[in-house]
């Protein structure tokens, strides 16, 4: 070994000790007879020091030598800093170095390897295995293994067991663009990298392998945003012989367990809300809980006074704004000006002012008495110095729209606090949504989903209203993890594949292996899976997902370290037997 401590590991209790240590070079202050080294390692920092009249003089000139990132190894003896630094673990020492030897020498970095570098994003991600010497990205890896690790704990605990399954697996129809890898031996034939190991967990359920999980590679070839990637992580989970209870319980106590184990955060019990809420209440299916500032629908108030913009609107909806009548004109028109966004699409903004004075303003008094506005004040709970915010338009969008707004003014009022987690579970999703362009249903989850069981009566005629036995776990607005009560029957499997618009022949093709499966004795079973990228960056406080991941891709889905995707050759391509259009 090359070392007999760490450098973040010396003391003032190590004072007097002779200690090996080696690293990387962080900073030199030559200062004459006088050499500083601050040299680092993944532990943190220990402080070298040279001095002309005490130290070797072939020590002294190779210290000399030494520039920024230079790996080296050092022999010396501890003792106790003059100048102590508290802002590091081993700031109350430094090291008398006796020997050194460079290891390795380094071209000057194209970025400082500080907390605060001088890197872009472009530049650190070209040289990612120089960005994750800094110990902002280092400590994100290092939350990622802890969580890797309490996971593996829990499950390993509980009595699951941890299965791998295939990467290279066939595409199906279902979800996002599956990235396609093709068969050199089958030319002509391509594998698909898995979106989710979904159909295996269900067949390890028929082997009777009563309790998985595996921490599982997914890919899906779609647009990127801050919390996707191309190749993620999940928490891939199975149950037989549960129902939507038994997951509710299992699940709830594994992500407790992760906020005790890792934040020492009790987030208490997790509460239950039906998807008909969720939605009419905060406009999403991810609702933040951390402020209240719920919707209310105030049509019945509202129309019918002859303002049209009200009285032709689906849905009128409005939130109250604590404590902010005192917003100016130029307040109101950023906000309006936010809700006409294209990706909004709302056509207007009304407001009703409850001043401090006990007088109403609003921008709709041509249209409504003082007494009508005293209703809407007290169905939306106002309160003197607050301000109602009111929408109107087509439900669905309208919906969407206020929940943008809500956000919007819980960021601007400063209501969403980091520290505090508010997880909820979401249940009674649709199990079907209709697609206008394809003329057909389609699966809110996936096609694997089991209907809950008093709706099944109305399946055949009257889809729509059918709910899911499935259930999103939601913590501070994050969809975080999702799953449902899985289909084990064959004929209810082979009616859910019709009413998707699959005929016979193309069931059996895409799935025939899961229905020739449940011939054989399928138990009740259903799952979860939880995006494990969203996981770390929920617990450090980001919202993305990046700088968790070793070596992430850039919004473009490229790896500009090792320049990835890259053409293939034309040798290549004829042996895999594809030829590419001119």
């Amino acid at each position: 070994m090359l070392r007999s401590h760490t450098c973040g590991e010396l003391r003032l209790s190590d004072k007097g000790k002779d200690v090996h240590l080696s690293g990387w070079v962080q900073k030199v202050r030559d200062k004459g007879k006088l050499i500083w080294i601050d040299l680092r390692d993944r532990y943190g920092i220990t402080q070298l020091i040279f001095e002309e009249e005490n130290t070797p003089q072939e020590v002294f000139e190779k210290a000399k030598e030494c520039g920024r990132e230079f790996v080296v190894t050092v022999k010396g003896e501890v003792i106790e800093r003059l100048s102590k630094n508290d802002t590091i673990d081993t700031g109350d020492i430094e090291v008398v170095v006796r020997s050194i030897e460079i290891l390795n020498e380094s071209e000057v970095p194209p970025f400082t390897i500080e907390d605060n570098t001088d890197g872009g994003d472009d530049l650190r991600m070209k040289y990612r295995y120089l960005d994750i010497r800094r110990s902002p990205i280092k400590d994100k890896l290092f939350l990622r293994h802890k969580l890797l690790k309490t996971t593996r704990d829990f499950f390993n605990d509980a009595g699951f067991i941890e299965v791998e399954t295939p990467v290279l697996i066939k595409s199906t129809p279902e979800g996002a663009r599956d990235f396609i890898v093709p068969s050199r031996m089958n030319k002509g034939e391509f594998y698909a990298l898995p979106q989710s190991p979904q159909t295996f967990k269900q067949l390890l359920m028929v082997s009777g392998l009563d309790k998985y999980y595996q921490l599982v590679k997914c890919f899906r070839d779609e647009d990127l945003r801050s919390d996707r990637q191309p190749e993620f992580t999940q928490i891939d989970c199975e149950m037989s012989f549960i129902d939507q209870s038994d997951i509710i319980l299992t699940f709830g106590l594994f992500i407790k367990h992760l906020f005790n184990e890792i934040l020492n955060v009790d987030i208490g019990e997790i509460p239950i809300m039906n998807y008909d809420d969720a939605i009419n209440l905060y406009g999403s299916d991810k609702p933040d809980l951390r402020f209240d500032m719920k919707f209310r629908n105030v049509s019945d108030i509202m129309k019918g006074k002859g303002f049209n913009v009200f009285d032709d609107a689906e849905s009128v909806l409005a939130i109250c704004a604590p404590e902010c009548s005192t917003y100016s004109r130029k307040d109101i028109d950023l906000l309006t000006d936010f809700v006409r966004k294209p990706q909004i699409g709302s056509k207007g903004l009304v407001y009703v002012k409850l001043n401090e004075d006990g007088s109403i303003k609003s921008s709709i008094d041509k249209f409504y008495s003082v007494e009508d506005l005293k209703k809407l004040s007290s169905q939306c709970n106002a309160k003197k110095g607050d301000l109602i915010l009111i929408l109107a338009g087509e439900k669905s969008q309208n919906l969407n729209a206020m929940s943008e707004l809500r956000l919007l003014m819980g960021k601007k009022l400063e209501l969403i606090d980091n520290n505090i987690f508010k997880p909820v579970w979401i249940i009674d999703f649709p199990l079907f949504i209709w697609d206008n362009e394809t003329k057909r249903y389609h699966s809110v989850h996936h096609p694997f989903t089991s209907p809950v069981l008093d709706d099944l009566k109305t399946l055949k005629n009257e889809p729509e209203k059918v709910k899911a036995n499935a259930y999103d776990l939601v913590i501070n607005g994050v969809e975080i993890g999702g799953g449902s009560i899985r289909i084990h029957d064959r004929d209810l499997q082979e009616q859910i594949f019709k009413i998707l618009g699959f005929s016979n022949k193309e069931a059996n093709n895409q799935f025939g292996f899961l229905l020739d499966a449940f011939r054989y004795g399928t138990p009740p079973h259903g799952g979860i899976a939880f995006g494990f990228d969203r996981i770390c960056s929920l617990f450090a406080g980001e919202e993305s997902i990046k700088d968790f991941i070793a070596f992430p891709k850039n919004t473009s889905g490229k790896d500009v370290m090792i320049d990835s995707p890259s053409e293939i050759s034309k040798d290549h391509l004829d042996e895999l037997g594809i030829k590419l259009s001119d």
